[in-house]
């Protein structure tokens, strides 16, 4: 029997779906993938759950019936700008009499780290472990079944507001999906795109959506610093639409068919026809003067993300550009100028024949949830659900109304 896994992009412009499934060998195909456009989200924040349950509904419908399989699982991101990281630690003793270190010591350790007072209305959703220490021990990845009497675990929190979170989980739960795992929108991406030997060294990825960019900081192979800007490529099209006094849509198709950083190097003027019978002219360079003050600024706030922890000249392996921004010609040498690093475009990995760079998010999902499947070996989203997602969904299932 094929196992399928999904992936849900919920984004500012368009809702995404990757469905993979898994083929002999451990590797993944794609099995459909599909998008329509976003409603009741702005800025990769659901505020009508009800809109965009309703575009879920539409849209996994679509892939249940393309691959002859009703999908009663997805992975999704969570997005938007209210995302918070913060360092924490948890300390527990270990439990077992001959001193070595369970599974269970492990989420005891982690959830100790989670054990911190939070402002109102805010909540964790993810907790990105950075080492363990045994008994003073540092730098240790793997704790289970090392011998110890003290488990520490350095890690990296993630949270949200939660009538934000609680809205995502609605939209998800009332399209009646379970929710296999959340992740957030960059640590998605860097899945996809970035390699263990990068991560390793230090890199930043940057993910450029439409109504957000997020940015994700590596160094010796552990999450250093997320970020969620509230900026990206949809500005630019606001921007066109405003310059060239054109409506969004005309703007949009603009962007895409002309839209450039680099400079022109002639006078050539475009025309486009309007539904209206009447005719938009406009230059290549009144056009680039539109585009490159709004990118700067987007990499002007990376830049200052990268200087609060003191990485804005320390990256060996640079920066990737993803997300459906990075497919904008001349902007990698914009952004070495700009962020004075290695710059190159991050494509998504470890899927057959899928390099999209605006997929980056969905192909991370799915990447994420084929590899804890194999760890644990539970099937996922063919509609196979273990007890430990089933308790998953239990719980998502006390945000409804």
């Amino acid at each position: 029997m094929a196992n399928y896994i999904a992936g849900l992009d919920i984004g500012s412009q368009s809702i995404k779906i990757l469905v993979v499934n898994q083929v002999k060998g451990g590797g993944l195909e794609v099995a459909f993938q599909g998008q329509e456009e976003a409603k009741g989200v702005r800025r990769g924040v659901v505020i009508s759950p009800q809109e965009v349950a309703d575009i879920l509904q539409s849209i996994v419908q679509k892939a249940g019936q393309d691959i002859g399989r009703k999908i009663n699982a997805v992975n999704i991101n969570v997005g938007g700008s209210h995302i918070f990281v913060s360092p924490s630690r948890g300390l527990i003793s270990v439990s077992r009499a001959d001193r070595k270190i369970s599974e269970e010591d492990v989420r005891r350790v982690l959830q100790a780290a989670q054990d911190f007072s939070l402002p109102p209305n805010k909540e964790i959703f993810d907790t990105v472990p950075r080492e363990f220490i045994i008994d003073g021990e540092k730098g240790i990845k793997e704790a289970v079944g090392l011998e110890g009497l003290r488990l520490e675990a350095d890690v990296l929190v993630m949270g949200g507001f939660t009538p934000y979170l609680e809205n995502l989980n609605q939209a998800v739960l009332g399209a009646d999906l379970d929710i296999s795992n959340r992740l957030s929108s960059p640590v998605a991406s860097a899945l996809a795109c970035l390699s263990e030997k990068q991560k390793e060294l230090g890199v930043a990825l940057v993910d450029i959506g439409a109504g957000t960019t997020g940015l994700a900081v590596f160094e010796e192979g552990d999450l250093l610093h997320l970020a969620i800007l509230p900026i990206g490529s949809g500005h630019i099209t606001n921007d066109i639409a405003i310059g060239l006094k054109t409506d969004i849509e005309v703007a949009e198709r603009i962007k895409i068919d002309y839209g450039t950083c680099s400079p022109p190097k002639s006078q050539k003027r475009e025309k486009i026809d309007l539904d209206d019978g009447e005719a938009l002219v406009f230059s290549q360079k009144q056009l680039v003067n539109i585009i490159i003050p709004r990118i700067t600024q987007i990499f002007g706030e990376v830049h200052k993300e990268l200087k609060k922890i003191s990485m804005e000249k320390s990256l060996p392996s640079g920066i990737v550009l993803t997300g459906g921004g990075a497919k904008m010609p001349g902007i990698k040498e914009l952004a070495k100028k700009e962020l004075k690093l290695p710059v190159r475009i991050g494509c998504p990995q470890g899927i057959a024949n899928f390099k999209d760079p605006s997929w980056s998010v969905c192909a991370g999902l799915v990447l994420n949830s084929a590899d804890w499947e194999k760890k644990n070996g539970i099937l996922d989203s063919s509609g196979i659900l273990d007890p430990v997602k089933k308790t998953f969904r239990k719980l998502f299932k006390m945000f409804l109304p």
